[in-house]
């Protein structure tokens, strides 16, 4: 099935109204964020193949629990997802695929009947989110509760990069939801936050809820 007409004109990228999608157990991608993917089942690697010359979208999809009795045919999904570019694509020489995503926008999926290998999906894009800075009390919540679990983890490096103030912060939710250690679920939730403030305000009851208590040292 070839790409429909594109689903948004607000993109820098055009997003086509049918994509592939690439369901997985345990990744959730948001926007602003790049996922870095190892392609190797047949027919990923034919789906990599064909969205590489239609447009490089595909959709992200976390598996529902009990996936695992029907992976091999279409187990069931989150209906939302977020739907990215693929911004680096990779063939190795046994004809598997290393590839980044960029993440571009919050989607609702609706399955295509298809024939190829891989499964597809119409894509009703979410209304963006327009506020791009939380107010200030919720900002200083929310950077000190990652900044007091990153110490608490010893990953310098994330830390540096939240106390540099370099991102937005819209850009900086969507990285700590992204790469701070939740559970699928958990990301999920996350993603399905309606607005940044909703989405800021989740992830600092989760990043809280995991910090060690005074006892755990």
């Amino acid at each position: 099935m070839s790409p429909g007409p594109s689903a948004s004109q607000e993109s820098p990228f055009p997003i086509p109204s049918v994509v592939p999608i690439f369901p997985l157990p345990n990744v959730v991608l948001f926007p602003h964020t790049y996922l870095p993917l190892h392609v190797f089942e047949p027919r990923y690697r034919e789906m990599v193949h064909d969205a590489s010359s239609r447009g490089r979208c595909l959709g992200m999809a976390l598996l529902k629990d009990g996936w695992e009795d029907h992976y091999e045919e279409s187990p069931q999904i989150f209906a939302q997802g977020t739907v990215g570019r693929m911004v680096s694509v990779k063939k190795m020489s046994d004809g598997r695929y290393n590839i980044v995503l960029q993440g571009l926008r919050r989607c609702v999926y609706e399955e295509q009947e298809v024939s190829t290998s891989y499964r597809q999906v119409k894509l009703s894009l979410l209304p963006e989110d327009k506020s791009e800075t939380l107010d200030s009390p919720l900002l200083v919540h929310l950077a000190d509760a990652a900044k007091e679990y990153l110490l608490s983890q010893k990953a310098d490096d994330q830390y540096q990069l939240i106390s540099s103030g370099k991102m937005s912060d819209r850009v900086l939710v969507n990285s700590l939801s992204a790469g701070l250690d939740f559970s699928p679920d958990e990301k999920q939730f996350l993603l399905e936050s309606e607005t940044l403030v909703q989405q800021a305000g989740r992830l600092v009851d989760l990043i809280r809820f995991k910090l060690p208590t005074p006892a755990q040292g």
